[in-house]
């Protein structure tokens, strides 16, 4: 089986350890090929993005690593990006990058008038969703399908990260069932505007190792995808070397068990099928 990785987080923000530790975490656990996926600077300040200064240390560095281990991995410099909807393309790392990922971490302003991470504490999401919303998630889980639909139709990342993630608010207060018949038709239009994109999502696992909670995006939604022939990779959002491939056996579960007989990789600079 050929094991790889693009989304994984070091020092550059908020993860652990250096770039090389990465490296030698991903040859240690058997990995083809690996990608660097730092948060990509913001316009405002939060607690785990890349600082703007920082960022071109790490175009830098990957090169290197890339020619150092040359003959034991293949290693790709990428970002996982945020999209904001009025964040104009970045020149600090257009046309630098061998790889994207596209993820929604921010959704609007929440009660103090700053950018509302929806993925971060719930004590914060769920204080701003009574303040502002009157505790209707389902308006703001309208408004979280509809800024990824625009990521996809805009920004067109390479990879879709963690789709489903605002429902991690869920453990700390049941907000919403899966199967309700609202939110069963945003995560439809979503998957159906990311097919017709031709875009990939990835099967995250940080959601089981991390929190004890499910697949990145749920079991339910990866048949609709096969269904739909969306392609998917298989990423951990590691954030510490050990963790490169953890839950990989449960991904790989999940995939198959969907109908997928393939997965995508990043080899040879070029995204390809391989086999499950």
């Amino acid at each position: 089986m050929i094991l790889t990785n693009y989304h994984s987080h070091s020092h550059y923000c908020d993860g652990k350890g250096s770039l090389e530790e990465q490296v030698q975490g991903a040859m240690a656990q058997g990995l083809s090929a690996f990608g660097f996926s730092s948060h990509c600077p913001l316009p405002f300040d939060n607690q785990w993005s890349m600082k703007a200064e920082r960022l071109p240390q790490y175009l830098a560095e990957t090169p290197q690593l890339a020619e150092k281990y040359k003959h034991q991995i293949q290693l790709y410099i990428g970002l996982e990006i945020d999209f904001l909807p009025d964040m104009p393309p970045n020149p600090l790392w257009e046309g630098k990058l061998d790889f994207s990922v596209g993820s929604v971490h921010y959704c609007g302003l929440n009660q103090a008038e700053q950018p509302w991470e929806i993925d971060g504490s719930s004590v914060a999401f769920l204080a701003c969703l009574d303040a502002l919303y009157g505790g209707d998630i389902q308006v703001v889980i309208k408004k979280y399908y509809a800024l990824i639909r625009q990521m996809v139709t805009t920004m067109k990342p390479d990879i879709v990260g963690h789709l489903d993630k605002i429902k991690i608010h869920n453990a700390a207060r049941p907000l919403f069932a899966e199967t309700e018949s609202w939110y069963v038709e945003e995560v439809e239009h979503t998957l159906r505007v990311i097919a017709q994109a031709g875009l990939m999502v990835e099967l995250n696992t940080r959601g089981i190792y991390k929190k004890g909670l499910e697949l990145y995006p749920s079991p339910w939604i990866v048949r609709r995808m096969k269904e739909l022939d969306v392609p998917i990779c298989i990423n951990s959002d590691s954030h510490r070397p050990e963790e490169i491939t953890a839950s990989f056996d449960y991904a790989h579960a999940c995939a198959r068990a969907a109908g997928y007989q393939t997965k995508r990789v990043l080899l040879a600079h070029n995204w390809q099928d391989v086999p499950l």
